[in-house]
């Protein structure tokens, strides 16, 4: 694996973690969030997301699976796998109490009560950092595994990371009353995500290899597809109309289809 194709990787990563800062910026900045852009943009990240999972992701994962095993071990494990990065996701939103996690926020409209936002100001961000995490290995790991593929997924990943800026930048700032305060916890909080690069560059690299790379491939599949179900599409639906988050589902999804197409 060649030098280059590692920092790209460990690049790309701090694109989709950084982006936070620039959800953090629209609320800080903007004097009304438009509501059914936002939503749209969520849906077409969860489009992104679950069409690059299922026809590019899990098929490139049993194909390197089967180079060590046969047909029928090769798909358990493929399952297994992509399972476990379910749990994984699962767990982490599981151990976050409900009233401070990210993927649980109230509309922004809610988010007035002085009291509740600093209580929970700082924890959110905490707990956003905590979800980042798995996502910067998701992104570093796709990175090495295939540009194609990773480049859509770090779009993905920072469209996604947008409004979780803003859930940082919000009450921070109405807490406080500091925007340089809430920028820069929202921009730290997108760190974890080259912080799970860096840990997965330390840890994984050093016993890479093509069954390694699938079962990494199936578990990032299983991460992105529970994100896509129940952080996009529920957030879409809170910012903007049912039918706007889905036609941008199913945009994102014709994005990603024909940008794999191009590359055939």
């Amino acid at each position: 694996m060649q030098e280059r194709d590692i920092l790209f990787a460990f690049i790309l990563t701090a694109v989709a973690g950084l982006s936070t800062g620039i959800g953090s910026a629209i609320s800080l900045l903007a004097k009304k969030t438009n509501t059914n852009f936002l939503c749209a943009s969520l849906g077409f990240s969860a489009g992104i997301m679950l069409y690059v999972s299922f026809m590019e992701m899990m098929p490139q994962a049993k194909i390197e699976l089967e180079t060590a095993f046969d047909e029928k071990l090769a798909t358990l494990y493929l399952i297994l796998s992509f399972f476990a990065g379910i749990g994984l996701i699962n767990l982490i939103d599981f151990i976050i109490p409900k009233s401070i996690n990210p993927h649980e926020l109230q509309d922004i409209k809610d988010l007035n009560n002085k009291a509740i936002l600093k209580r929970t100001g700082i924890v959110v961000a905490l707990s956003i950092a905590i979800h980042n995490f798995p996502e910067g290995i998701a992104t570093f790991t796709s990175g090495l595994a295939s540009m194609d593929v990773a480049i859509p997924i770090t779009i993905a990943i920072a469209i996604h990371n947008i409004p979780e800026g803003i859930a940082v930048a919000v009450p921070i700032y109405h807490s406080t009353g500091s925007r340089k305060k809430a920028f820069w916890l929202s921009f730290a909080s997108g760190l974890a995500e080259p912080f799970g690069a860096l840990v997965a560059y330390l840890f994984l690299l050093q016993f890479w290899s093509l069954v390694l790379n699938g079962v990494i491939l199936a578990i990032v599949s299983g991460i992105m597809v529970f994100i896509s179900l129940d952080e996009l599409l529920p957030s879409a639906e809170r910012y903007g109309k049912h039918h706007v988050s889905i036609m941008g589902l199913v945009f994102g999804m014709l994005v990603m289809a024909f940008s794999l197409y191009l590359f055939i």
